[in-house]
């Protein structure tokens, strides 16, 4: 039989890895632990050092980068380690990804349980993994050379690729467990998709803030500072002002502030709009978790931001960043063919 349970409970599992390595790779943004690892071992590396010569090797290594020579030159051995275990423990679940979504696919491929359709889309996840592990090489190489940090570019293309790998999975389970037909009002299924590239557009930002560390300013809300609902080097960062939004810190976090009332607003419209046309049970079900999730996510953003990006708050705003793309793509796919 093609297409069958075992080969929805193998894509509902790579999901969850991906939603497990986006949580440790977010501690591991959070604890600056990113580049304690300099060079790049696909199999050896998947062990750690295992005695002390070792750990002394991988720390004098670690010794000859920017990161260390700039910001961590006061380090112990001690505490070299703890940065290690995050960034090597996100690494593993990476290449744990990769075995299984590999070797389940070739034997599904070989067993025959897999429709064409299914096999398209699975080399689709395939390469959407290779490309995330490649532009996780491409973001740490980037905070090896001068300065010890990475580009909040190759940052957002690694978090953002993460993301859409997760709601392409999702997508493709969802795909053998309603193969139905649907009930789709072709209107709002536009609007959804909109709703769907502004939380995309919204995510973006997000990792532009954590690249540039914009969370740890303008800790008020709902103004950014004291009386001011625009902080002045919003617009006078950086020239020309355009760079501001995409290479300031305070006008990163402007945008993503501010985008986060367009996504409830938008998210709001959804669940207003569903009233007046007929619904199946589980899009009414998804356009009701949709609008419960936005409003948990905006109270973890605010509180984020007034607190100043504790960790435990910081992985549960990206937590709920994900359940709301989650909720979106399974919405989505209510409304699709």
């Amino acid at each position: 039989m093609k297409d069958n349970k075992k080969v929805v409970y193998w894509l509902l599992t790579g999901c969850l890895l991906i939603f497990l390595m986006v949580i440790v790779g977010g501690i591991t943004r959070l604890t600056n632990s990113g580049l304690s690892i300099s060079n790049y071992k696909l199999i050896s590396g998947t062990i750690p050092p295992m005695n002390e010569q070792e750990w002394q090797e991988a720390f004098e290594l670690y010794k000859q980068y920017p990161e260390y020579q700039k910001l961590h030159y006061h380090f112990g051995l001690e505490e070299f380690k703890d940065i290690y275990f995050w960034e090597w423990l996100h690494r593993v679940i990476g290449r744990f990804i990769g075995v299984v979504f590999i070797i389940p696919f070739l034997y599904f491929l070989i067993k025959k349980q897999l429709s064409r359709s299914t096999i398209k889309k699975s080399l689709i996840l395939l390469g959407l993994g290779a490309f995330q592990g490649f532009l996780g090489w491409y973001m740490v190489k980037s905070g090896l050379v001068d300065m010890p940090w990475v580009s909040h570019y190759r940052l957002a293309m690694h978090l953002t690729t993460a993301f859409i790998t997760f709601a392409y999975a999702l997508w493709v389970a969802l795909d053998i467990i309603y193969p139905e037909k649907k009930n789709i009002d072709f209107g709002f299924r536009n609007l959804l998709r909109l709703g769907m590239g502004i939380l995309l557009i919204q995510i973006i930002w997000g990792a532009f803030v954590a690249g540039l560390d914009a969370g740890f300013i303008h800790n008020f809300w709902p103004m950014m500072t004291e009386g001011k609902l625009i902080h002045e080097t919003v617009y006078t960062e950086q020239s020309p002002v355009w760079r501001n939004f995409i290479e300031g810190k305070s006008g990163v976090q402007f945008v993503h502030r501010y985008l986060a009332y367009i996504v409830v607003a938008v998210i709001g419209y959804i669940w207003y709009r569903s009233r007046s046309i007929q619904l199946t049970h589980l899009q009414k079900n998804g356009i009701n978790f949709l609008l419960a999730m936005v409003f948990v996510q905006f109270i973890l953003g605010v509180f984020t931001l007034i607190y100043a990006v504790p960790i435990w708050l910081g992985v549960l705003h990206q937590v709920g960043a994900f359940m709301l793309l989650a909720g979106m793509t399974y919405t989505l796919h209510r409304f699709s063919k």
